[in-house]
């Protein structure tokens, strides 16, 4: 898959080598177990696709996308049917706000930043700012909407011989009140430089997209992120349990 990046997204363009790992998937059906040093899990809460899940300050949003669609074997990368501009109906895939394509077509953010982290699946991102990218298959994005940015998001139907399977979360992340006006930024970390870890046993599997894990740091936001402040202790994890495993998830500096 070729990706490249306009300006405001440090320009780069380049073929993902054909010998690189798989995308993965966040498994399901496995029994596990967890716990929080120095305090007990607060909740937890089963995935709903595709309603946004509870959160707590500072997180404002936190959605999860998985949708199988088909191939496209015309390769106009559209999918098989138009959309109604609000389909968000149960089923193997959706139109979401899109009409000739999934997605969310052109829409404003401002005063908070966003976390897109796409484990299979790809996306077209277009913003008032003059960025255009396409991303996807493990790679991670920031952007810090600030004093206001438009941008759309919509999901490319790029394999004309399988299905175009797109697996992501999406977390919106506040704005201290005296950054809500900044600048607007983004960042971009593809998948083979996004930190990974595991437990020692080897039972669990961490991705690092946002925060330390057991001195594993991860790549570096927006500049004016939340999560750019330390002393915030800011954590977005993406943990895949082998069966059976056990997981213990430190208390964040804060309490």
């Amino acid at each position: 898959m070729q990706r490249a990046l306009a300006r405001g997204f440090n320009y780069r363009t380049f073929s993902r080598p054909s010998s690189s790992r798989p995308a993965t998937s966040v498994p399901t059906g496995t029994t596990t177990a967890a716990t929080m040093s120095g305090g007990a899990i607060k909740r937890v809460q089963a995935i709903s696709i595709p309603t946004p899940m509870p959160t707590q300050s500072p997180f404002l949003f936190n959605v999860y996308h998985k949708d199988e669609f088909p191939p496209c074997p015309d390769g106009s990368m559209k999918p098989p049917r138009k959309g109604n501009g609000a389909d968000f109906a149960p089923g193997p895939w959706r139109m979401y706000h899109g009409r000739e394509y999934s997605g969310f077509p052109q829409h404003p953010h401002r005063g908070f930043e966003t976390i897109t982290a796409v484990m299979r699946g790809t996306i077209d991102h277009t913003d008032s700012c003059g960025n255009a990218g396409r991303y996807g298959d493990g790679d991670l994005q920031h952007m810090t909407a600030g004093r206001g940015v438009v941008h759309g998001e919509l999901f490319p139907l790029v394999h004309k011989d399988r299905n175009n399977t797109l697996q992501l979360f999406q977390i919106w992340l506040n704005l201290p009140s005296k950054d809500k006006m900044v600048q607007p930024a983004f960042v971009m970390h593809w998948s083979e430089d996004v930190r990974k870890t595991s437990t020692s046993d080897g039972g669990v599997d961490i991705t690092v997209w946002t925060g330390e894990y057991e001195g594993v740091k991860s790549l570096a936001p927006t500049p004016r992120s939340y999560a750019a402040d330390p002393s915030n202790d800011v954590g977005v994890y993406l943990l895949k349990f082998k069966p059976g495993a056990e997981f213990t998830l430190r208390a964040a500096s804060g309490g």
